[in-house]
């Protein structure tokens, strides 16, 4: 029998505040997302805390679908969650577009929130479907919502140009399913702690058989990649060193705010730099992204020239970054000068940040609010030629392009011609002292885990870092300082499996295992009624 209007008013408040409830532990859920991939208090990542964010976002949504939810419900709940753990990730971007951009701080709040909603729509659309169309089944219901999610962290990293900063892989650089990277990625590592999770969240202790097969399947995801790292000694891409380089990595610190000043920033960095080329001792010496924040051809005379002249001869060398280009055609970009070359090695920057290095069709408008010297910058080719010198093969990538495994991956098609160092040069100033920089470390790490390779890293005001193929940092400069980090680097060869798929295929083994694993649960479900 319907309740009267009276006793229905008197419920709403009581539903609404469960309601509201609901969603704020989705929204927390979906920040403790955020804060795992680097703690902010240290940086740190914290493995677990990933975990457990996805578990309570699998029982959270398990629930609604014991009531019934239909899509528009399970949709918003999913999407308070995605839209909490991006903007945790990257609110960041506020002070880029506000303190140097000089957009007013509601304009530059309204569009942090308004990136981290519109991608936040991918994961709500895989929330949806596992709560509607989702097997029930502990085992089933765990690898349905792992593709699912998978699926939605593949199509943010790639639609659009992707911006798959923040994926939940990159919590764990450390912890047990690190040793999973050079078998299958960040992207496989999040699929498995989806798993991981969702077991954990479905489960129910009381089900023997079931408890029974979600132990097994946790102790496989934590264990399977220990027991395989010992088969063979180059299945993990310590085929062999190819020896030692010295190296020195130069962090000039160089404020944001006077980086493109006349007789401020650009003075400083022309002269600081320019002593260091002029006086180091290491065999190779590495500039930040766009150290020399000039046009060549603005560049003083003969200032190019001179660098060039000083490692013309000897055993030293240079790579340095800078801006180049001319007539409407720039690039992002480094040189590398070495004895006997004829001509600079030159490496373009091949992806680039929207409205950062160009500009999305139709939002000229939002441009023209900031005061940032911004353009549309040319793109370079995938897996250019790397930096050869002393025996390694250097393969630069620059700023954010270490966050696209698959596209360094293009560098490994050919076992002979392989990277043996990966260098990393960026400039992280237009984001402050924020958690940025330790993203961007975890970034990183990732790479040297999943390659096998050491990762260099030279930046304007951290993080300066060497890291080793094992993913570890082994020498670093503290952060928003001027210094000079020298440290011995040893290359590696081989490659591991991840590099022996990714090369010839990107991440499509991946989209194909997740769509096929969804498929096939829907059409099971639609067999069984």
């Amino acid at each position: 029998m319907p309740l009267p209007a009276a006793a229905t008013l008197r419920t709403s408040p009581t539903f609404s505040a469960v309601g509201l409830l609901r969603l704020l532990g989705f929204a927390f859920a979906g920040l403790a997302q955020a804060a795992a991939i680097a703690w902010p208090a240290n940086g740190h990542p914290l493995w677990w805390l990933q975990l457990i964010s996805l578990a309570v976002l699998v029982g959270l949504l398990d629930r609604l679908r014991a009531e019934g939810a239909g899509w528009r419900r399970a949709g918003l709940h999913g999407w308070v969650f995605s839209t909490a753990w991006l903007t945790g990730s990257f609110w960041w971007l506020f002070i880029s577009m506000h303190t140097y951009g000089g957009l007013p701080a509601p304009l530059a709040a309204i569009a942090v929130l308004s990136l981290a909603a519109a991608l936040g729509l991918y994961y709500a659309v895989a929330c949806a479907w596992f709560v509607v169309r989702g097997p029930r089944g502990p085992v089933t219901g765990a690898l349905v919502f792992a593709a699912l999610w998978t699926l939605a962290e593949l199509v943010r990293g790639s639609w659009f140009t992707g911006f798959p900063w923040g994926a939940g892989g990159y919590a764990h650089v450390e912890g047990p399913l690190a040793a999973w990277a050079p078998w299958i990625g960040v992207y496989g590592i999040g699929a498995v702690a989806a798993v991981v999770a969702a077991l954990v969240a479905l489960t129910r202790p009381a089900r023997t058989m079931g408890l029974a097969q979600a132990l097994v399947l946790v102790a496989i995801a934590f264990a399977a990649p220990h027991l395989m790292a010992p088969l063979p000694a180059d299945a993990q891409g310590a085929k062999g060193s190819s020896g030692n380089l010295r190296m020195a990595l130069l962090q000039g610190n160089i404020p944001q705010d006077e980086k493109f000043i006349p007789g401020g920033g650009i003075d400083l960095a022309l002269r600081w730099y320019g002593e260091q080329l002029r006086d180091a001792k290491a065999s190779l010496v590495v500039t930040p992204e766009t150290a020399l924040p000039l046009l060549p051809q603005q560049l003083p005379t003969g200032y190019l020239e001179a660098i060039q002249a000083r490692y013309s001869q000897g055993a030293q060398a240079a790579i340095v970054g800078l801006p180049m280009g001319g007539q409407g055609t720039y690039s992002n970009a480094v040189l590398g000068f070495q004895p006997g070359a004829a001509e600079p090695y030159s490496y373009s920057k091949h992806h680039l940040v929207p409205f950062g290095e160009f500009i999305p069709p139709g939002f000229r408008w939002f441009i023209r609010m900031m005061n940032i010297p911004l353009g549309d910058f040319a793109r370079g080719g995938l897996a250019q030629a790397p930096f050869a010198w002393q025996g390694q093969r250097i393969a630069p990538n620059i700023c954010y392009e270490d966050l696209f495994g698959d596209e360094i991956g293009a560098n490994f098609k050919n076992e002979a011609t392989a990277p043996t160092i990966l260098l990393n040069v960026s400039n992280i100033a237009w984001f402050g002292d924020s958690v940025a920089i330790d993203q961007h470390l975890a970034i990183s790490r990732m790479r040297s885990l999943e390659f096998a390779r050491p990762m260099v890293r030279a930046t304007n005001t951290g993080a300066t870092v060497v890291i080793d193929a094992e993913g570890r940092v082994t020498h670093q400069l503290p952060r928003l300082t001027r210094g000079v980090l020298e440290a011995s680097v040893e290359g590696r060869t081989g490659l591991t499996p991840y590099a022996r798929w990714v090369a010839p295929f990107g991440l499509w083994p991946l989209w194909i295992a997740a769509i096929a694993i969804v498929a096939i649960a829907f059409m099971l479900r639609r067999q069984h009624g």
